[in-house]
């Protein structure tokens, strides 16, 4: 009510509103003191018109509603990643029985690091005041979105007064970091000349003949996995699903201190590999964990559900780097008792230097098996030699440049 009040207010300051007055009371006195049909006859008109736009001024748009509907466009992702693109389709309803010539809706989109869009777009409603507008945003990165209150605008027929009116559209979603398919991950290969010793005395992650149920078809499934019955019954391809050997618990530490990152495009490359990691433990049925050391350090412990997993993956939306500590260290040794023993721990960083060795160190006197994965945007030399350095030692190490190359550094194949 106290918006209606509001444009009703701002209407009766326009100035076109006291310019139509002005001429109903030179019309008014004209009847006064002249008399006649003629008179009577204008100041009818006028009477007539200021009535038409009161009624719409007090109806119309200024009591619009509208309901929003999101989606990706396509059937089968019900997950927003970033690159892909939102269709909106905006459904208006205008009360009222008086005809407008059209209404310009104006939708603002806001990211939660403050970046906004901005879409204006016209539409002319039916005799009963619905009308449907549809637009599609530009490809969106990683983040939290949500639209702001819808603005609309119309003018009545003869085009005298503007009347504006807005409302509030149920209209966030989140949009997840970019992924790549990650067939293989080299660390968890016992087998691999290029494991090193401290991966040797552990078990891959290998799948017995024994089958525990029957999953939904993944990109990259053999088809000797498939399972033609459950396929025919469903109507959608199945997969079997067969016990593994037990492997020892991940954590994936994703740096996210300001001083690391030279250019947001690194941080992003950063989160995203997170991301595909933890998709790849969510196929392999891995008890995967996640750690960012950031302004406040978050601890999600090892875990196979797919809740927890979601929970990470949700959290890796909100996460930026902006911790202002200059070491690693510190922010992991508050929760060194909650980290599991024997568990992989994979340094997601593109430092270089004393700081993640130091790292590395604590991780391995803690009886866990430190990896280093090293984000280099740029392929400098200094990355491969630093990992060169890490493999004499016998710490496992990846240079990740692009996205796209993560399969093929993970020892998995092209993307």
């Amino acid at each position: 009510m106290k918006p209606l009040l509001s444009n009703v207010r701002r209407g009766m300051r326009h100035p076109r509103v006291w310019s139509i007055a002005a001429v109903w009371i030179c019309c008014l006195a004209y009847v006064l003191f002249q008399g006649g049909k003629t008179s009577i006859m204008l100041l009818s008109m006028v009477t007539l018109l200021c009535l038409y736009l009161a009624i719409a001024g007090f109806s119309g748009v200024r009591r619009a509603r509208g309901v929003r509907i999101l989606s990706s466009g396509q059937d089968h992702e019900e997950l927003l990643h970033a690159g892909d693109q939102v269709q909106v389709k905006l459904q208006l309803t205008i009360p009222g029985f008086l005809p407008l010539p059209y209404v310009v809706v104006r939708e603002i989109l806001h990211r939660h690091n403050g970046e906004s869009w901005s879409f204006r777009e016209s539409l002319i409603p039916n005799m009963r005041g619905n009308g449907e507008l549809s637009f599609q945003t530009p490809p969106l990165e990683r983040g939290k979105y949500v639209f702001s209150e819808t603005e609309c605008a119309s003018e009545d027929i003869f085009g005298l007064i503007e009347h504006r009116g807005t409302f509030k559209a149920k209209g966030d979603f989140r949009v997840l970091p970019r992924t790549v398919f990650i067939p293989y991950w080299q660390l968890y290969d016992r087998k691999s000349r290029l494991s090193g010793p401290q991966t040797a005395r552990t078990r891959s992650r290998r799948e017995t003949t024994q089958i525990n149920g029957v999953r939904d078809y993944v990109y990259g499934d053999r088809l000797s996995r498939i399972h033609w019955n459950a396929t025919a019954k469903t109507g959608t391809w199945k997969s079997k699903e067969f016990e593994h050997e037990s492997v020892p618990k991940t954590i994936l530490v994703l740096d996210a201190l300001a001083g690391s990152y030279e250019q947001g495009e690194a941080f992003e490359l950063a989160v995203s590999t997170a991301a595909s990691l933890l998709e790849y433990g969510t196929r392999e049925r891995m008890g995967m964990g996640l750690m960012t050391l950031s302004d406040q350090t978050k601890l999600l412990p090892p875990s196979e559900s797919l809740l927890e997993r979601q929970k990470m993956m949700h959290h890796l939306v909100d996460v930026q780097h902006n911790g202002q500590d200059k070491r690693l260290l510190p922010g992991i040794e508050k929760l060194a008792r909650q980290l599991p023993q024997g568990a992989y721990f994979v340094v997601i960083s593109p430092q270089k230097d004393e700081k993640v060795l130091e790292l590395l160190r604590w991780a391995d006197t803690r009886g866990m098996t430190p990896c280093h994965i090293i984000i280099d945007t740029k392929e400098s030399r200094q990355s491969a030699e630093w990992s060169a350095m890490l493999r004499g030692k016998g710490t496992r190490s990846f240079v990740v440049s692009h996205l796209q190359e993560l399969p093929t550094v993970m020892g998995g194949g092209s993307a």
